[in-house]
């Protein structure tokens, strides 16, 4: 990541003993520490919640729904025509 020092931090977390052994299994499986293993996790689920967060997600009848409007504009509205006029007017002023 852009800014990003070569220290590192420490968080902590408590965990049940079973999800423990869960973790140290997949851990062992991936060849990696439990530590390793646990910030891989947590740094996909990071990215994955970024992701989804940022991502607009249509059904396919709203995709088409999109494209149409884009294709074939809707006339704009009084509210449009009087709000153009009033940024034309304050980027003329400024």
């Amino acid at each position: 990541m852009p800014g990003q020092s070569s220290r590192t931090s420490r968080i902590e977390a408590r965990i049940s003993p079973d999800v423990l052994l869960v973790v140290k299994r997949a851990a062992e499986l991936q060849g990696r520490s439990v530590s390793d293993f646990v910030v891989a996790a947590a740094q996909e689920a990071a990215r994955r919640t970024i992701e989804e967060a940022t991502l607009i997600r249509l059904s396919v009848a709203d995709q088409e729904r999109f494209a149409e409007s884009l294709l074939n504009p809707p006339e704009p509205s009084e509210a449009l025509r009087r709000a153009r006029s009033a940024h034309e007017r304050w980027v003329q002023e400024t």
